[in-house]
């Protein structure tokens, strides 16, 4: 584990509160410990959980439209106006790693190609670590698994926000494998609202509903609850639904 903590700066927050310091959970909170290799946040849309993955890349050094360290190119409203008010503390610092953002994705695959027509002579060089052609010549879901199993090594931190979004159950497994692979090397940082994922043996998961941020069971989160709850009864959950649009 490299990371080992970070330091929300509260006292540095603009003083009119506007987003993202308006947050709940990122304006009642002080920080986040991180005790293992496997971390992450869940929280519904809004709630802060990739504004805090976004800032860590910016500290980290990481593009972060997504990417890693000296990978650049222009996408409207990935500044990350978080970032300077998280301070990161270090086991052991690290400058190798990756930052998936799921809905820029197709703008990485895009950057990648332009890069190669720039500089068709290191073709085999930018398309290795992504299985050795174009992400766009594959489908959304195997550019994912070509990334991961192909660009992710040992001694690296990943901040992966929702990396379910182009994931079938069964491959979102084997994203866990590849946790299960590197984890002793490698640090992972998760931002999703998959149960699959959150299910990985031993992985710390901070809430980030109804501020502050704080540690849940595997058990305890909403998604976990929701997604059981409709597997065994979907049929109750339907008639509760629909009652509800009647009314």
């Amino acid at each position: 584990m490299f990371l080992r903590e970070v330091t929300i700066l509260r006292e540095k927050f603009p003083a009119d509160k506007r987003y993202p310091f308006s947050v709940p959970a990122l304006a009642q909170s002080k920080g986040l410990p991180f005790q293992g290799p496997v971390t992450f946040f869940v929280g519904e849309n809004g709630s802060g959980k990739s504004t805090m993955l976004e800032a860590i890349a910016w500290q980290c050094g990481f593009h972060t439209a997504g990417g890693s360290v000296n990978q650049t190119y222009e996408l409207e409203g990935s500044k990350a106006d978080f970032g300077p008010y998280i301070r990161l503390s270090w086991n052991r610092k690290v400058a190798s790693g990756f930052f998936l953002r799921a809905e820029s994705f197709f703008n990485f695959a895009n950057y990648l190609d332009q890069s190669v027509r720039e500089q068709p002579q290191y073709r085999d060089d930018f398309y290795a670590p992504y299985g050795g052609k174009s992400l766009h010549e594959q489908s959304h879901g195997e550019s994912f698994l070509s990334l991961f199993r192909n660009r992710f090594g040992r001694r690296s931190i990943y901040l992966l926000d929702e990396p379910e979004a182009a994931l079938s159950p069964a491959r979102q497994l084997s994203l866990l494998s590849v946790f299960h692979r590197l984890s002793p090397d490698s640090q992972f940082i998760v931002a999703t609202h998959s149960p699959i994922l959150l299910g990985y043996p031993g992985a710390q998961i901070y809430s980030f509903d109804e501020g502050p941020i704080q540690k849940i069971a595997y058990e305890e989160t909403s998604h976990y609850q929701l997604t059981r709850r409709f597997l065994e009864n979907r049929g109750a959950i339907f008639r509760e639904l629909f009652a509800e649009d009647e009314e």
